[in-house]
């Protein structure tokens, strides 16, 4: 089974006359789509909320997108609570769910009236001394060891920074209440990239059981649970797509078989997902510069992994397309690399693709989270720009590629390099 990128070589070659290769292009039709089924997979819970993890793609331009859907925004660090609130979205709309967190980040966030999501049981008495306890918080949990389903072990909690154990989550629940806190949350994450319908109700089976146990034992309403992130997109050609209807239903049979009977038919749903939303509605667009014939075949590219890390720091698979070439044979093995003094600056391995001319274009799939956002400035490398195919077909910028002034830009204290900045 291939992989069809959204745009095509007639349409990268158009794009190529205003916008130069490395770019990561975005598409408005499939994000707005996607959008929709999430809304509609948890249309039984009245209210139910998505806050987008803005660490995944953190573009002002896709964040307004979401923001037409009642969609809210997920942010980690004091320059995503400031994107979010600078785009119009409102204190209940901004979850801000981080970890080892700066006062001024805290001060910030109760500033514009975020909703916390505290990821360790000593963080409510820093957020109270470094600004002050709101009426509703969040607590994050982690319930420790190695979390299983019936494909085999999916991650280790239990080597996680992240969250409290569940004797802290009932103190933290008793202080915060005995400190004059009004509505509280559960959230917690236990796996990334989940590529089964079975990991969101499986999640939602075990923060409704703890919910139910701390209304009953601490007496406090439990507002939200948050089952975060974690739902995958497929990467490789032959995984399914989880089914975000089917993992909507199954969130609801667990809803009925634990909270509804607690009499806790009021709690609200929420995810923060960031990969399920854009991932695969994004993809990076280099073009083949160089070819390499030693102990193995390469193809150099203008992108590298300051464009897109992922392979060179999880060995994580992209799926490539050479545009023009999707029904020739795939009878080459090539290295396809990028430009960086590293080895590990390879977009794949060994992979088996068409024969790659020097021009070619090459799309690289599923960059849609997590790609341009993780991208760094080794070698002095500049990061592309970011563009929106339009469901109109037309390409809007919604990032202007790096220039070397803005690499420079943080000398602009001193004139020891004032010809460059």
């Amino acid at each position: 089974m291939e992989k069809k990128p959204f745009v095509n070589l007639e349409q990268v070659k158009e794009i190529v006359k205003t916008y130069p290769t490395p770019f990561y292009l975005y598409d408005e039709k499939g994000l707005r789509e996607n959008a929709k089924k999430v809304k509609e997979a948890f249309a039984w819970n009245p209210n139910f909320k998505e806050y987008f993890a803005v660490k995944a793609t953190p573009n002002p331009y896709l964040l307004k997108i979401f923001k037409e859907y009642g969609i809210g925004c997920d942010c980690s660090s004091m320059t995503e609570l400031m994107m979010a609130h600078s785009l119009g979205f409102s204190g209940e709309d901004i979850m801000f769910s981080s970890n080892a967190t700066p006062a001024s980040e805290f001060q910030y966030a109760r500033e514009i009236n975020a909703t916390i999501n505290l990821d360790d049981i000593t963080h409510i008495e820093f957020l109270e001394k470094c600004a002050s306890l709101p009426e509703v918080i969040s607590c994050r949990f982690n319930p420790g060891g190695v979390f299983k389903m019936s494909n085999g072990i999916m991650d280790n909690p239990g080597d996680s920074k992240y969250g409290m154990t569940r004797e802290q989550m009932f103190s933290a629940f008793k202080i915060l209440k005995e400190k004059g806190v009004k509505h509280f949350g559960i959230h917690s994450f236990l796996a990334s990239n989940t590529v089964t319908n079975e990991y969101y109700p499986k999640l939602a089976g075990i923060l409704f059981e703890l919910a139910k146990e701390l209304k009953k034992e601490v007496g406090v309403h439990i507002a939200f649970i948050n089952l975060s992130g974690g739902v995958g997109i497929p990467y490789t050609p032959d995984e399914e797509p989880n089914d975000i209807y089917a993992i909507g239903q199954g969130v609801k049979a667990e809803y009925e078989r634990v909270l509804v009977p607690a009499g806790m038919g009021d709690v609200a749903i929420y995810t923060e997902m960031g990969r399920f939303m854009t991932g695969p509605y994004g993809c990076l667009v280099t073009q083949a510069i160089h070819e390499k014939h030693i102990h193995k075949e390469y193809i150099g590219c203008d992108a590298c992994a300051v464009n897109l890390m992922r392979p060179a720091m999880y060995g994580a698979y992209h799926h490539i397309t050479v545009l023009g070439k999707e029904d020739a044979p795939c009878n080459h093995k090539y290295d396809v690399t990028g430009s960086l003094c590293e080895n590990n600056d390879k977009f794949a391995i060994d992979r088996m693709l068409p024969k790659i001319d020097i021009g070619d274009y090459l799309v690289l799939h599923d960059t849609g989270a997590h790609g341009f956002a993780m991208g760094y400035s080794y070698n002095g490398k500049l990061k592309s720009s970011e563009l929106l195919l339009k469901e109109d077909g037309s390409i809007q910028m919604i990032r202007r590629a790096e220039t070397p002034k803005d690499y420079f830009a943080t000398f602009d204290f001193s004139d020891i390099i004032k010809d460059l900045i």
